[in-house]
């Protein structure tokens, strides 16, 4: 992967501004996209790109940080404060009126801000969706190390906290073990809240909330556990089961198994996300429990948990060069449930290079595990 800095960013969109939106500038106003593009990692701002810059604006809380990391980041521009919000408003419409036409981020802007645009800013307002965002998927070099360190930490942590599922313990009591090692290792935190998911009812809950259930033996366990770093997230899903499991248990954990390899196989440029949820759906109902895979097979992973691309049945998004994903397919059925393998990976020039390395072949079936 090319390293790329944050500096170069704004070149990227701006050529992608040109070609799709048709406008002369940009107005930002997700802060995720703005973080991305700026390096400032504040609650409040907006961003105007223009052909031969930018300016950022954002509120009295945040002036001085936004000046320092962007300064930081190599990104040359303008930073300006508003005490108010008409003020802010003010230097918005200030930055934009000297464009004729300035696309706005329609996806990312209520009903009420469009309002509010339209009548402080005299530029022709533009709905983009995307932009930004179609930028952001192919990471770089330094972004995929950030999920690749997160992606050790949060392997280290179910190392050591997995053995203990036979412990007496309760779903709380491993995600906090889990989150809080996690914080020991280096994350800045979770990168979402930890999903343990134990025995009949509550695992068949894909996004379950762990509760004060006590994990008990004939139990399967699905642990979804993924670490902060520097702003990116890793995920990974293993499924574990207390004491010597069903010959339904293993039938299925087998099932979900084999599904979940062959997508991670068929990842490779060029793939659409529709035919990648297919590899692992197509295995998992010719062996018969096609109405217990529930959800899409992945999504995209970096800056945010969940964003493009989308990996479903409905999916259409072609995968590319520096895509990173998930591959997590999984089965679920209250009375069973449920048993979910998931491995991030990027996509290469070659196929993809997994980031998660837990293990997950039958040897890690039984609690506590051999890792």
């Amino acid at each position: 992967m090319v390293q790329v800095t944050i500096a170069d960013r704004s070149q990227r969109v701006r050529s992608r501004l040109a070609a799709t939106a048709k406008a002369d500038a940009l107005l930002v106003s997700d802060i995720t996209n703005i973080r991305w593009l700026t390096g400032f990692t504040g609650s409040n701002a907006w961003v105007v790109l223009y052909p031969d810059g930018l300016t950022l604006i954002t509120d009295g809380r945040y002036g001085q940080q936004a000046a320092q990391q962007m300064a930081a980041a190599g990104v040359e521009g303008e930073v300006l404060v508003g005490a108010t919000s008409p003020l802010v408003v003010d230097h918005i419409a200030q930055c934009c009126d000297q464009f004729a036409r300035v696309a706005f981020e329609a996806t990312h802007v209520t009903y009420a801000q469009h309002a509010q645009y339209v009548q402080a800013i005299k530029s022709e307002l533009v709905p983009a969706t995307g932009i930004v965002e179609a930028e952001r998927r192919v990471k770089d070099a330094r972004e995929i190390e950030m999920m690749a360190q997160a992606c050790r930490i949060a392997d280290q942590a179910l190392a050591e906290v997995a053995p203990t599922l036979a412990d007496g313990l309760t779903e709380a009591q491993v995600r906090n073990h889990l989150e809080t090692r996690m914080r020991e290792l280096g994350a800045i935190g979770p990168s979402y809240e930890t999903i343990v998911a134990t025995g009949p009812i509550n695992a068949a809950l894909p996004h379950h909330r762990p509760t004060s259930t006590l994990i008990e033996s004939g139990h399967t366990v699905i642990i979804d556990v993924g670490a902060l770093v520097d702003g990116y997230h890793s995920d990974m899903t293993r499924t574990f089961f207390i004491g010597e499991p069903t010959a339904l248990q293993r039938e299925l954990y087998d099932v979900v198994l084999a599904a979940q390899r062959a997508g991670v196989a068929a990842v490779a440029a060029g793939i659409s996300t529709k035919e990648l949820d297919g590899v692992c759906r197509r295995i998992i109902e010719e062996a018969g429990y096609g109405e217990w895979f529930t959800h899409g097979t992945g999504h995209g992973v970096g800056l945010l948990i969940h964003e493009d691309p989308f990996i479903n049945r409905a999916g259409d998004t072609i995968l590319q060069v520096g895509d990173v994903v998930t591959v997590e397919p999984g089965v679920y059925h209250e009375g069973f449930g449920g048993i979910r393998i998931e491995d991030l990976v990027v996509v290469t020039s070659d196929g993809c290079r997994v980031l998660t390395a837990s293990p997950k072949d039958s040897s890690c079936l039984p609690s506590p595990p051999t890792i």
